[in-house]
């Protein structure tokens, strides 16, 4: 199975702007689709955003318009530039690939930590 690691978590300001990263350890060419997924304490981890194979993104309604994912397949990288960042987005995020109902299909990685206040 495919491995993750994930970048660029931090501490922000409400209003704030951050943008993870996650290294694949394969090729993220064949998946259906790449996710980025998130945990608060005491939730359970659910998906924020995906990108599919073919380009096509989508996302929770909560970060429509404030959060962007992308890709950079011959890195086997993927991105969530994180803008407008509010104190209920803070969790850790996780990236993954996940299958054509998306379900996640690789290992998990050790996430980042996110976490916004003042």
């Amino acid at each position: 199975q495919v491995q993750f690691v994930e970048s660029g978590g931090g501490l922000v300001q409400p209003g704030g702007s951050l943008r993870l990263s996650c290294a694949a350890s394969g090729s993220i060419s064949s998946a259906d689709g790449m996710g980025w997924y998130r945990q608060a304490p005491g939730k359970q981890r659910d998906v924020v955003a995906f990108i599919s194979r073919y380009g096509v993104t989508g996302y929770i309604a909560s970060v429509e318009g404030r959060f962007t994912i992308s890709r950079d397949i011959a890195k086997n990288t993927v991105y969530l530039q994180m803008n407008s960042l509010k104190p209920e987005d803070a969790a850790v995020y996780y990236c993954n690939t996940m299958n054509h109902v998306r379900t996640p299909t690789g290992t998990w990685g050790q996430g980042t930590q996110v976490t916004v206040s003042s």
